[in-house]
C-alpha cells in the first residue's frame, strides 16, 4: 500500500491548484478567441455620413439655427435633403477626372450655391453662408453609437474612412466623443469613396494589409467596394438614414458581420 507523506500531499495540491489556474487561464483566452470571428482585424473604418451621424435631422436642426432669426422659413428637412441630394454629383466630377481633388467642405459649399435659389436664399451674405456650410461639422452621433464605440475600442483602432475631410471628422469627433485614433480617407487619398485608392491609402497609413482592415457602413456599395479591394467588412443597419423609407434595414450582399446597430455590431466582434 502506497502512503504519502504530509509534504508530499501538499506539494501535490499545489501542483493541482498551479495546474488548475493554468487550465483556468487557458480556457478563458480560448473562449476569449472563440468570440472574436476576425482576429486579424486590428482597425475599423467607418463610413461616417449616416453609417456614425445623422445628417438629415443635424443639417435640418443648424440650418434653422442660422437661418430662422434672419427672417427666413423654409421646410428644413427638405433643405437637407436637396443639399445632400447634390453630394454624389460634386464628387463625381472629380471622380472622373474632370475636376482637380478638393475637401469636402468646398463641394459642401458648390453644392449650397446650387440649391440656393429653390429655397430663396441668394441673398445671403458670405459670413451667413460661411456659418451655414459648418452644419455638416455639428451632427450628432446616433444613440448606438457611443456605447458601441466604448466596446470597441478596447480591442480595435477605430478611424474614419468617410468622403468627409479631416476638419468635418475632427469637429464631428469632439462634439460625439468619439476619439479617433486617426483620421483617413478622402483627404488622405485625394480622391472619394468608391474608388479603390480611398481604402487601400487608408489602410497603408496604419501599416496594415487590406485584409487587416475591416470597412464598417451602413451603405452595401461601400461596403462592396471596400471588399474589392480586400477589406473585411460590416453592415451596421439604419432604416430611415435619409427620411421615411429610406437606408438599408439589411444589407444587399454577403458581408462579414452584420448588425442591427453598434451595440450589436460590438458583441458580434467579440468586444
Amino acid at each position: 500500500m502506497m502512503t504519502f507523506s504530509r509534504r508530499q500531499l501538499l506539494q501535490s495540491g499545489i501542483a493541482l491548484a498551479v495546474s488548475g489556474v493554468g487550465f483556468l487561464k487557458a480556457s478563458r483566452t480560448w473562449a476569449q478567441a472563440a468570440e472574436n470571428p476576425l482576429p486579424e482585424v486590428k482597425a475599423l473604418l467607418f463610413d461616417v455620413f449616416g453609417t456614425v451621424v445623422d445628417w438629415r435631422n443635424g443639417v435640418a436642426r443648424e440650418a434653422e439655427k442660422t437661418l430662422k432669426p434672419l427672417g427666413y422659413s423654409l421646410d428644413w428637412l427638405a433643405f437637407a435633403d436637396a443639399w445632400r441630394a447634390e453630394y454624389q454629383p460634386g464628387m463625381d466630377e472629380i471622380r472622373t477626372g474632370g475636376h482637380p481633388f478638393v475637401k469636402l467642405d468646398v463641394i459642401h459649399r458648390r453644392m449650397l450655391d446650387k440649391i440656393k435659389p429653390r429655397f430663396g436664399l441668394e441673398k445671403l451674405d458670405e459670413a451667413t453662408q460661411a456659418e451655414l456650410n459648418l452644419a455638416w461639422h455639428r451632427l450628432d452621433a446616433w444613440k448606438d453609437v457611443g456605447p458601441g464605440f466604448a466596446r470597441l475600442r478596447t480591442r480595435l483602432m477605430l478611424c474614419p474612412c468617410s468622403n468627409g475631410n479631416i476638419a468635418i471628422m475632427a469637429d464631428i469627433g469632439r462634439r460625439n466623443d468619439l476619439r479617433w485614433h486617426a483620421i483617413l480617407g478622402s483627404e488622405i487619398a485625394g480622391d472619394f469613396k468608391p474608388k479603390p485608392r480611398v481604402y487601400l491609402a487608408s489602410a497603408e497609413a496604419l501599416n496594415l494589409k487590406p485584409g487587416e482592415c475591416m470597412m464598417v457602413a451602413a451603405h452595401s456599395s461601400d461596403l462592396a467596394a471596400a471588399a474589392a479591394q480586400g477589406l473585411r467588412t460590416g453592415h451596421v443597419g439604419r432604416p430611415g438614414e435619409g427620411g421615411p423609407g429610406t437606408g438599408e434595414t439589411t444589407p444587399k450582399g454577403s458581408f462579414d458581420i452584420v448588425a442591427k446597430n453598434f451595440e450589436e455590431f460590438a458583441a458580434k466582434m467579440g468586444t
